[in-house]
């Protein structure tokens, strides 16, 4: 059990994010707290905490997140599997959402 700072981690993907290298990341961590709340320092970053399909499906579509963050301790593989499918393959809707999410960050 060789235990892990998650910012080490958390940080360099979402910076590749930040660059374009990616569109997209997943974070898995115990809780998931931790991570998502790392991620979430990055101005660019939309993090989203999931536990279950429907979050992660309402996490894209009115959130337009780019972060999912698994709690491990909390779900099945099987389940975690089908969320970040779910995630990946979900658009954002915009619209009303849209201008939310444009106040999200602070400048």
């Amino acid at each position: 059990d060789d235990s892990v700072d998650y910012p080490d981690y958390v940080h360099p993907l979402c910076e590749a994010i930040e660059k374009g290298e990616f569109e997209q990341g997943i974070l898995i961590c115990g809780s998931g707290n931790g991570v998502a709340i790392t991620a979430n320092k990055h101005q660019d970053i939309r993090a989203a905490l999931c536990w279950n399909e429907e979050l992660a499906v309402l996490a894209r579509q009115h959130n337009d997140a780019n972060v999912i963050a698994l709690p491990a301790r909390f779900i099945p593989y099987n389940l975690a599997e089908n969320m970040v499918k779910t995630f990946l393959n979900t658009d954002f809707e915009g619209g009303r959402h849209l201008n939310r999410v444009e106040k999200i960050a602070c400048k």
